[in-house]
């Protein structure tokens, strides 16, 4: 029987992460450039726009080159929230859409941000396009800004966090209006061996990868109604306010995954 956390598996994971592990995996060597854009885009088809030395959209393998010179660790996921901008390189027009968005790649004086775009063909099919629009950062953006906890310390507090929250979960009788929920959070607390990230990673952030994409969907999925207005305003607050530092949780231990330091 599929369970919802299966389910969330097979829905795509952030985009920036995709394209973090897999850029910085191509620029340490442990990867081939060929292999990069299609990784990233699996079935989508992803453009660039303002990408260096462009003056229209391009296909993503012409604007990879623009990275070829950095180094893996330049190369970084943010997953900014409003109240929690860490990672953004200082306030500006990246900081912004940033924040809109919820994601974000900071590669060396470049910022990258996706945003799907849906366009509805004559017949009436409709199909959708990611394009990443490039930002030049701030030059004199403060090195602090970018401090995030590492890989044990976010594996940490994502167990925590799932912890106190299915207990909270369970004190408001989730089960009751939205079980899916419930059953997904109670088994993502065993072990998954999936790993969706390319070669170089150690195993830790690979664990801590699997776990948290898979729950990062789920928590995306538990952020919309209730089917059929099970549960009203009062009770919303209260499952948002039980699952708030779990999403949290759940951002800086992709984040930490992403940006990892990579392994011959």
């Amino acid at each position: 029987m599929s369970t919802p956390a299966a389910g969330a598996a097979t829905l795509a994971p952030r985009r920036s992460s995709r394209f973090v592990a897999w850029v910085r995996a191509w620029r340490a060597g442990l990867v081939p450039f060929d292999e990069v854009a299609e990784a990233i885009a699996g079935d989508e088809e992803h453009l660039v726009a303002d990408a260096p030395g462009t003056w229209t959209d391009v296909p993503l393998p012409q604007a990879l080159p623009t990275l070829a010179k950095l180094s893996p660790d330049e190369i970084r996921l943010v997953l900014p929230a409003p109240g929690d901008p860490r990672g953004l390189p200082g306030p500006g027009d990246f900081a912004g859409a940033a924040l809109l968005a919820g994601e974000a790649v900071v590669a060396g004086s470049l910022g990258l941000i996706p945003r799907v775009r849906t366009h509805t063909s004559g017949s009436g099919d409709t199909f959708e396009t990611v394009l990443w629009r490039v930002y030049p950062l701030p030059a004199d953006a403060p090195a602090a800004s970018l401090a995030l906890p590492g890989a044990a310390e976010a594996e940490a507090e994502l167990a925590a966090a799932l912890h106190h929250t299915t207990a909270a979960l369970t004190r408001l009788d989730v089960a009751q209006w939205r079980p899916e929920l419930a059953g997904a959070l109670e088994e993502l607390r065993r072990p998954n061996g999936a790993t969706d990230l390319p070669p170089g990673f150690d195993p830790r952030a690979r664990r801590l990868f699997a776990r948290a994409a898979v729950l990062d969907r789920v928590l995306a999925l538990a952020g919309h109604a209730a089917p059929g207005g099970a549960i009203n305003n009062y009770e919303a607050q209260q499952r948002d306010a039980a699952l708030r530092p779990l999403t949290t949780a759940c951002r800086q231990a992709l984040v930490a995954a992403c940006n990892a330091p990579l392994r011959p």
